[in-house]
């Protein structure tokens, strides 16, 4: 399980102790009001002991626990399955990799490409975020037979799976303006739009920036590549 997911998750186990200390602070909150007041109705306190011994309460405690670590075990499934990360994987790999989850993203791509080293550091940001989905890319000039088989004539050539069909697909940059320089957002929300990851947040995607994904600041395209060099 990743840091991120453990400090999360022990977050929310100590929803006990803050529901106690909210308790405690309210109960003072009533106690000063009173004395403000110069109220002597000192009977009329809330009962608030008695209130965090609810069983209501703590069923509610205790569902939280549970769904916390279902999402931290399903999670942890996911990545055992490859999820979390973007890989690249060998044409014999590929109808493991495409039928083991039921939503797989594969970029089909050559390593001389310009605009697919652009797509590759996109998904590359994409993949930690979306779990739920699997980034996969695939040398297209070692993998001829599902070239063919798949139609693709032009690269890059993003194919979406589920349930290891090919739903969808992203042609070139054409679903994203024709430019090279859309954002990682942009490409987020034309995958979520496709429903082939989930949405994460509100909001015009197109005019924020990619100060949310670290890769998009690590990792550059060379200028020096040929911006022409996609091809049939």
């Amino acid at each position: 399980m990743d840091p991120d997911s453990v400090k999360s998750t022990l977050s929310n186990l100590a929803f006990g102790n803050v529901m106690a200390a909210a308790a405690r602070d309210y109960q003072k909150e009533i106690l000063a009001q009173e004395k403000a007041q110069g109220s002597s109705s000192i009977n009329q306190e809330v009962d608030l002991d008695e209130l965090m011994d609810d069983p209501e309460l703590e069923k509610l405690h205790a569902d939280r626990i549970a769904a916390l670590k279902k999402e931290a075990e399903k999670r942890q499934e996911l990545k055992n399955h490859g999820h979390g990360e973007y890989r690249e994987i060998t044409e014999g790999d590929f109808l493991g990799e495409v039928t083991g989850s039921e939503k797989v993203i594969c970029h089909f791509y050559h390593k001389e490409f310009y605009r697919c080293k652009i797509m590759d550091k996109h998904l590359k940001s994409l993949a930690p975020i979306h779990v739920d989905a699997k980034f996969i890319k695939l040398d297209a000039e070692n993998a001829p037979f599902f070239v063919a088989k798949l139609a693709i004539k032009t690269l890059p050539c993003v194919i979406l799976f589920r349930k290891g069909i090919a739903e969808d697909r992203l042609v070139g940059f054409q679903d994203l303006g024709g430019k090279d320089d859309f954002t990682t957002r942009s490409l987020e929300a034309l995958l979520i739009k496709k429903a082939i990851i989930c949405g994460k947040k509100k909001g015009n995607e197109d005019d924020e920036d990619d100060d949310d994904y670290p890769e998009s600041r690590r990792q550059t395209v060379r200028s020096s590549c040929n911006p022409d060099s996609d091809s049939d």
